[in-house]
């Protein structure tokens, strides 16, 4: 779209039925409205879900669309109210370490979650977030507005407060904007935004990932990924451990089991993943606006490396501070022992298709 009298054409056209004309009108939207769901929702599924309920609604209201607001706050408006209609449907999304007390090593990898309170991976590169920040006003970058702290800490707001934290801070809309957005009062809005950043403030670490990418570097990035991956390669329990900081966590999602501290992974990596049962292979990938690992595991019947988890990892330093796992199998069966042969599982497509197709990964590795 290269004109206000072009998106007025369009417009009307619109208003007048071509559904063409529409899809125009809304296209050089989609990808930030996509981003900004998933901010509101922590789930890529959720967001997908809400972005068609939103602009099914944008084509039924479009007749009463006035021009008094851009479009763009108008399809603002929409999206946002479509997810608050959502979160008020379904459990709040949270990561394991949000969800449950840290588990003891010995007993492994444990049962899964079967319903879907999980924050999901994003594929940020490539479903609509820019470097930077999205308006003058805005507190936080794109980027570092989905890293997984951020998404998980916007998920224990209460909806409103999330959504204002979100407009404000991420998007940079004025107060008055956010109030009609919302249909509520700008006192209100102040109100909230102000609840909302003590709580995110609370949660978020010191630094952010975005910042600390900077300090590092993509060489220094590079050499930290290179060297655990290298670990990795050769089952060095040891070398492995010593790249996490002491307060590290390992997080498996669905497995509501995470572990804390170095001691507690070293006994989880040395009696399951890296216990030589099963053998790994790799790709280096990003997601949210993080350095991540998508691991394949070796399937005898398919002889080939199938794929297994997203490893997203939040650094601090040079140091790994949490990897969090987005598995892609599932068991039926909750038993334990089962639970702990996970490579050895059938998919689970969803979650396959959160943490490999959206990012483009090949379905195997050779």
């Amino acid at each position: 779209m290269t004109s206000t009298l072009q998106e007025q054409e369009l417009l009307a056209a619109a208003k007048a039925g071509r559904e063409d004309a529409f899809r125009q009108l809304v296209e050089p939207h989609q990808r930030e409205l996509h981003a900004h769901c998933y901010r509101m929702l922590g789930s890529l599924h959720d967001a997908e879900d809400a972005i068609q309920e939103a602009l099914l609604r944008a084509w039924r209201g479009l007749p009463r669309f006035e021009g008094r607001s851009s479009l763009r706050s108008w399809l603002y408006k929409i999206a946002t109210n479509t997810c608050l209609d959502a979160v008020a449907r379904r459990p709040k999304r949270v990561l394991p370490i949000d969800y449950a007390s840290a588990a003891d090593p010995q007993l492994g990898p444990g049962e899964p979650i079967v319903e879907s309170v999980w924050v999901e991976p994003y594929a940020d590169e490539r479903l609509g977030v820019e470097d930077g920040y999205a308006a003058p006003e805005a507190r936080y970058e794109q980027r570092e507005s989905i890293e997984l702290a951020f998404i998980a800490a916007l998920q224990h707001l209460r909806p409103n407060q999330r959504a204002v934290l979100i407009l404000r801070e991420v998007l940079g809309y004025s107060a008055k904007e956010v109030a009609d957005t919302l249909d509520t009062t700008v006192a209100s809005v102040n109100s909230a935004l102000q609840r909302a950043r003590a709580s995110v403030e609370e949660r978020l670490p010191e630094q952010s990932q975005q910042a600390t990418l900077r300090t590092l570097g993509d060489e220094g990035l590079s050499k930290v990924v290179g060297r655990y991956v290298d670990a990795w390669d050769r089952g060095d329990v040891d070398a492995v451990v010593a790249m996490l900081t002491e307060d590290a966590t390992f997080s498996m999602p669905p497995l509501r089991t995470w572990f804390g501290g170095r001691d507690a992974i070293r006994v989880f990596l040395a009696g399951w993943p890296l216990s030589g049962l099963w053998r790994w292979r790799h790709l280096a990938v990003r997601a949210n606006g993080q350095p991540a690992l998508a691991f394949y595991a070796w399937d005898p019947e398919a002889n080939t490396y199938l794929p297994f988890a997203l490893n997203v990892l939040t650094l601090r330093g040079e140091r790994i501070s949490d990897v969090t796992a987005f598995i892609t199998r599932s068991a039926e069966d909750p038993d334990r022992e089962v639970i702990a042969r996970m490579p050895e599982q059938p998919f689970d497509e969803l979650r396959l298709d959160a943490a490999f197709g959206r990012f483009d990964l090949p379905d195997r590795l050779d």
